[in-house]
């Protein structure tokens, strides 16, 4: 919340029982970092520990530039229309993507362009060479996972399924450096799960950073007469920071938190563990890349193409099948059309602004009725969406053909953030890893970046 300011009293978060000296980097042994004029220096560093990780990070990082970079007017230019975009047109793939049949469309579309272009006839060799790049560079190997102890798994049987298999890999991923810990903080820790699990099961003090004072309090009733404890804290809107025995952890953390985490692992320094996820939630107009490396290469993504990651090729969503995401593109497109028929200059994506993108597997018209009246327009008559719908159905399949290049794109650029995030930490002398922590079906959000400022403390 803008404007919030620290409370009066000695902060919640220390810890009176292990207060020492602050250490030299000036970082207190708390959440709330020391206030600065202008923003914090970015993660460039000088030093290097001696270790085979930064350098595969490096490299990964390095090849992962080479492709994307290159391609970025591909991944900041969306399809609008079904008009063959400015990229398209210039590398001669227009006629190409344009002949794909209603199967081989869907076929691409659940496999990903990269595992079909070579059984489809006609496919541009520049199209080919891209699609074997994007796929080979954006693969990521799996962090190994320590089990859990019987105990462990008894507390996550309240959990939901794919929470649950989400807490088991990553609890099993951080043992090691847990290890090694003081303290564990999770970061954006909603309704405690990990925090307490990772208390129990690391024997450690572990707190719980959360915005929503509603959550804390449910937290903090569930961890009762254990080592979690939970602050209300906002680490989007409060100058974040970690003591050095650390292991600060944020389970998919969102867009900006994610490089606040990384800052404030790298100035502390400490050991981070993160997962990542909507990395189009930011507050600036673009994401500058936090490594000197993503900096020379010039990898600045635009919000617009941040949210590209957020999409993932397969048969079956996590919430919906591919038929139902498909149908709610499509009505988002006659919404955009909708819009832009009462005159109003709207940009593709903000049409669904102020509305849950949920609420696209609905009807139209009730998708219509919410967007109008937000806007404080009249409702749409019955023939005007039947208009916009016959006009978004035949444009909506030009633009899935048209867009599968850009799709193609999107695993490589969320796997470009998660090393340029990992670099970053690399550079200021952390050794740090890039891996998948859950499988697919479990969450398509599943890379985590890995760091520690021992040697050695990865561990595994």
């Amino acid at each position: 919340m803008p404007g919030r300011k620290p409370p009066a009293d000695p902060d919640p978060v220390r810890d009176p029982g292990h207060r020492r000296p602050p250490p030299a980097t000036g970082v207190a042994d708390g959440f709330r970092a020391p206030r600065r004029s202008g923003s914090a220096a970015p993660c460039s560093g000088s030093r290097m520990l001696p270790s085979t990780r930064p350098p595969s990070v490096a490299q990964r990082l390095e090849r992962a530039l080479e492709v994307l970079v290159p391609a970025l007017d591909i991944v900041e230019a969306r399809v609008d229309e079904g008009a063959p975009p400015a990229w398209c047109e210039a590398r001669g793939w227009t006629g190409f993507l344009l002949s794909l049949a209603d199967g081989e469309l869907a076929r691409c579309e659940a496999e990903g362009l990269a595992a079909c272009i070579d059984g489809l006839d006609g496919a541009p060799p520049s199209l080919k060479a891209l699609a074997r790049a994007a796929d080979e560079v954006a693969r990521l190997p799996r962090r190994p996972v320590q089990p859990l102890a019987p105990a462990s798994l008894d507390e996550l049987k309240a959990v939901p399924a794919r929470k649950r298999l989400q807490l088991e890999a990553l609890l099993g991923a951080v043992a090691p450096m847990a290890a090694r810990a003081r303290r564990l903080v999770d970061v954006g820790a909603g309704h405690g799960h990990f925090t307490r699990l990772a208390a129990a099961r690391f024997d450690r003090d572990a707190v719980g950073l959360e915005r929503e004072p509603d959550r804390v309090a449910t937290a903090s009733a569930l961890a009762a007469g254990g080592r979690a404890r939970f602050v209300a804290f906002d680490a989007c809107e409060e100058a974040l920071a970690f003591a050095p025995d650390d292991l600060s952890v944020g389970l998919h953390a969102c867009g900006e938190l994610g490089d606040r985490m990384v800052t404030a692992a790298a100035e502390a320094p400490c050991d981070l563990a993160l997962v990542s996820c909507c990395l189009q939630k930011i507050g600036a107009p673009a994401r500058a890349p936090l490594s000197a490396a993503g900096r020379a290469a010039g990898l600045v993504l635009r919000r617009e193409a941040l949210g590209l990651t957020n999409l993932t090729a397969r048969r079956a969503g996590v919430e919906a099948s591919l038929d139902e995401e498909l149908a709610a593109r499509e009505r988002r497109h006659a919404l955009l059309s909708l819009l832009r028929g009462r005159g109003l200059d709207v940009a593709q994506g903000e049409e669904m602004r102020g509305i849950n993108r949920r609420r696209a597997h609905g009807g139209l018209g009730e998708l219509a009725a919410r967007a109008l009246a937000l806007r404080g327009l009249a409702p749409a008559t019955e023939a005007e969406l039947r208009a916009r719908e016959a006009a978004a159905r035949a444009a909506f399949g030009r633009m899935r053909r048209l867009t599968l290049p850009r799709y193609l794109l999107a695993r490589l650029t969320e796997v470009a953030v998660a090393l340029d995030r990992a670099m970053a930490l690399g550079e200021r002398g952390h050794e740090v890893e890039a891996a998948v922590v859950f499988a697919p079906e479990v969450t398509p959000r599943n890379i985590a970046i890995f760091a520690s400022a021992r040697p050695g403390g990865l561990g595994g």
